[in-house]
């Protein structure tokens, strides 16, 4: 019995020489000598006995984040706010087992918080993004616990003042997914608003940039979204710069059939198909014949035909169809000319022959050559003729809209440089269709020649 009280005694003796320890911090820690409190945490912590401890970690972080947030001090101990951080880590790992006073721990957490968000406003307004989103980053992780263990009076959920700056601190950093990690908390939250100010952009960014990532989850999960908060907002954009970036060509070619088909599409639907099918990119080149680049520019062709069927007075859906039929025209006519070239060069290597039996060989020979290059020049005439009325009709239709615009004198920036391209376009092809009717029809002649005197004299 005595060796039992004995060891009593002695645990008791050691209780209380730890609590003295502790004292000698907390004393000089209350009487505002910071400096001497970390000397002695320090020998604490250097204790093997006392350095595991959850009150060793309790007064390691709060003597440490004292001299952290004082800037003297934290010059002085330039590691302060991380071994204040790694101490309250600690403390949070062992919370059910501290013994200390939470209002004192969640001072550390305040001063962590309040320190580190007033450096990251002084590297952001310096422009040092990278410390400013290491900075503005701590701040975050320390209201989160703030607002987590309810030690706020505010009711909000988070920051969302240290949210927005740590993704803007990373956006121009140029950290792009670390900041859409941070846009999309807010996202999350529908917090449409900042001061008074709109978040549209943080929106956009995030559309953007799961966009760049191929990540189809993040993008279809923020769309709809997007849409909800701002519904004024057109975001059919990035809808089509998802598709753009994420689809292939024969997949963006079978969305549209599909789409199209069951009613879905709308006129600015309808003019972003018409753009991807135009604008075929190098590497969608290189794996296409002529004739699967010809069937889809019939797409884009389709696409701005029913732009111009939804809004009939959207004179750019007219003018790209014109342009499509004019590019075909255009197409078919160096086929024609490098045809009767050819026959040219046929007729001109002919030898002259005056012996009747030689001549019919040479004869039958160059016929032989002839006759395929003539039929194809045959088979040209009737397609290129439809492709010169068709870029005639859309491309006046276009014409006829921004010239009422122009005389009204609404006409926008883009539109007037396709009102100028209308009229060459338009000179041109009327000058084709006079040309071909020279010496066969005279009324047709006069019709067109005085067509296209007009455009061609709006021209000049």
């Amino acid at each position: 019995m005595k060796k039992l009280l004995l060891l009593a005694i002695l645990g008791c003796a050691l209780q209380v020489a730890n609590a003295q320890d502790y004292k000698k911090v907390q004393t000089p820690y209350l009487l505002n000598q910071f400096e001497q409190a970390k000397t002695e945490i320090d020998k604490i912590a250097a204790d093997p006995k006392g350095q595991n401890k959850p009150e060793t970690y309790f007064w390691k972080a709060r003597v440490y984040s004292t001299l952290f947030k004082t800037e003297a001090t934290r010059v002085k101990y330039p590691e302060s706010g991380k071994v204040a951080e790694e101490a309250f880590g600690k403390c949070m790992e062992n919370f059910a087992a501290l013994k200390a006073d939470t209002a004192d721990l969640k001072m550390a957490a305040f001063d962590i918080y309040s320190t580190s968000f007033g450096i990251g406003i002084k590297n952001f307004n310096t422009k040092k993004w990278d410390s400013a989103f290491y900075n503005f980053s701590i701040a975050t992780e320390y209201s989160d616990i703030i607002f987590s263990k309810k030690w706020s009076t505010s009711s909000q959920p988070f920051d969302t003042t240290s949210i927005l700056y740590t993704g803007y601190s990373a956006q121009n950093a140029k950290k792009m997914d670390d900041a859409a990690v941070f846009y999309r908390r807010l996202a999350d939250a529908k917090v449409k608003t900042f001061g008074g100010e709109t978040l549209i952009d943080i929106y956009h960014y995030i559309l953007v940039n799961s966009s760049d990532r191929k990540d189809s989850a993040t993008f279809n999960k923020y769309y709809p979204i997007c849409e909800e908060l701002y519904p004024k907002e057109t975001w059919e954009d990035y809808k089509f710069d998802y598709i753009s970036k994420n689809y292939k060509l024969s997949e963006k070619a079978g969305l549209y059939e599909k789409e199209n088909a069951a009613g879905k599409l709308d006129e600015s639907s309808y003019l972003h198909f018409g753009d991807i099918f135009v604008n075929l990119t190098k590497e969608d080149k290189a794996d296409l014949d002529s004739l699967q680049i010809t069937s889809y520019a019939e797409r884009a062709k389709d696409a701005f035909k029913n732009a111009f069927n939804k809004n009939n007075e959207n004179a750019i859906a007219a003018f790209n169809v014109g342009v499509i039929y004019y590019n075909t025209f255009n197409t078919l006519d160096d086929r024609a000319r490098a045809n009767i070239k050819a026959q040219q060069e046929i007729n001109s290597s002919k030898p002259v022959e005056k012996d009747p039996k030689k001549k019919a060989v040479i004869e039958a020979k160059y016929k032989t050559l002839l006759d395929p290059l003539k039929k194809d020049k045959e088979a040209l005439e009737k397609p290129t003729a439809d492709a010169v009325d068709g870029s005639v009709e859309w491309i006046e239709r276009a014409y006829n809209i921004l010239k009422l615009k122009k005389d009204n004198g609404t006409l926008g920036g883009a539109e007037k440089n396709v009102y100028s391209k209308s009229v060459d376009f338009l000179a041109n092809l009327y000058a084709y269709k006079r040309d071909k009717v020279r010496g066969k029809d005279n009324k047709l002649f006069d019709e067109f020649d005085a067509k296209y005197k007009i455009y061609d004299g709006l021209h000049q």
